[in-house]
């Protein structure tokens, strides 16, 4: 068995990685960490585990859980992260981050979005970006894995294919994406409380919303050159779920464009990929269709009245959003096959 353990492991995604875990038949929790409730049982924190996940919380000691793991995963607040990796890695220990911290290879649009200075810069050229639809052959060697950002990982899987292939418009880029409350971490913060966030539905961080720029940074990789775009996030009042509209407009080279080509480019770009589902046309993602699970949804349609076109995708923020994607790259680390405990972790109603 490979041993790993969570670092931070009663926050929401700390608990959706247990989940995961818990039923992988290739991987074993060793240690969970938590600095709020060390000494108590997971299962004391969240009573759905009793007798699935009874390991007791230790503090933060992370080069203890370093000791005798093969995977450490950090669950931790950006500016954290990146103090205690590097002690880990020294251990000899894979890792994934779930910060932003390792998000990005330009260090100082790290620095400008996060307002924070890096302690280990020289670690972000080695860091892989965990998206294995993208990266999975540097998967397969990496040390240092920087989980997706849940907005980039909806954003960046719906566009992809187009700006690969220079299909659309790169300066007209607009993505409007909506999350659930679990999105802003597990806190007593009066604006994500019950009767604060039922019913209501709003924008948030408008302009200069720090996944702008590691969305900015993904696309201009894929683009194969510098792209501005402009990202609205906005919070819902369910648990769990994230949806993205992005408006573009076709490229000169793709004067030919229509509902029926933007599906069969997906099915193409996307064809063998088990996470991310191209739905039959006419049909459109729904957060409800992908919750509990490690699945996307992708749909899209071309208005030619406006000459627009609109893609559209679907996922849980905590499943392919962060937790469950992560273990998809782990799988990919340690040479498991991608879907290995993932494609049954769904829920039925």
């Amino acid at each position: 068995m490979i041993k790993v353990s969570i670092i931070g492991a009663t926050g929401y995604v700390g608990c959706e990685l247990v989940h995961g875990f818990a039923a992988h038949p290739e991987f074993e929790l060793v240690h969970l960490t938590s600095r709020t409730f060390a000494g108590q049982k997971f299962s004391d924190i969240y009573p759905v585990f009793r007798g699935v996940c009874d390991i007791v919380l230790s503090d933060d000691d992370v080069e203890a859980a370093a000791a005798d793991s093969d995977l450490v995963i950090t669950a931790l607040p950006h500016g954290v992260s990146s103090a205690k990796v590097p002690a880990i890695l020294a251990k000899g220990c894979k890792v994934i981050d779930h910060s932003g911290d390792f998000r990005y290879k330009n260090v100082e649009t790290y620095e400008k979005s996060y307002k924070l200075d890096h302690p280990a810069p020289e670690l972000l050229e080695e860091a892989v970006y965990g998206l294995p639809e993208f990266y999975r052959d540097e998967l397969a060697t990496a040390r240092l894995v920087a989980n997706p950002g849940c907005y980039p990982t909806c954003s960046l899987i719906a566009l992809a294919p187009f700006l690969a292939q220079g299909l659309i418009d790169t300066d007209s880029i607009i993505i409007d994406a909506v999350s659930g409350v679990s999105g802003a971490g597990r806190k007593a913060d009066l604006a994500y409380s019950f009767c604060e966030t039922d019913e209501a539905f709003k924008p948030y961080g408008v302009v200069g919303h720090r996944h702008t720029t590691e969305i900015e940074e993904k696309c201009s990789f894929i683009a194969g050159k510098d792209i501005k775009l402009t990202f609205t996030p906005h919070l819902a009042p369910f648990k769990r779920g994230m949806l993205a509209t992005i408006y573009v407009k076709p490229s000169e080279c793709y004067k030919d464009v229509t509902t029926a080509s933007l599906y069969e480019i997906y099915n193409e770009y996307y064809k063998g990929e088990t996470f991310v589902r191209v739905l039959p046309e006419g049909t459109l993602p729904d957060v409800k269709a992908v919750n509990g699970s490690n699945y996307i949804d992708v749909g899209a349609a071309y208005d030619p009245e406006t000459g627009m076109i609109k893609l559209f995708s679907a996922q849980d923020n905590l499943g392919k959003g962060a937790a469950l994607q992560a273990i998809q790259a782990a799988n990919c680390m340690f040479g498991l096959p991608e879907d290995t405990g993932l494609k049954n972790v769904i829920r039925g109603v």
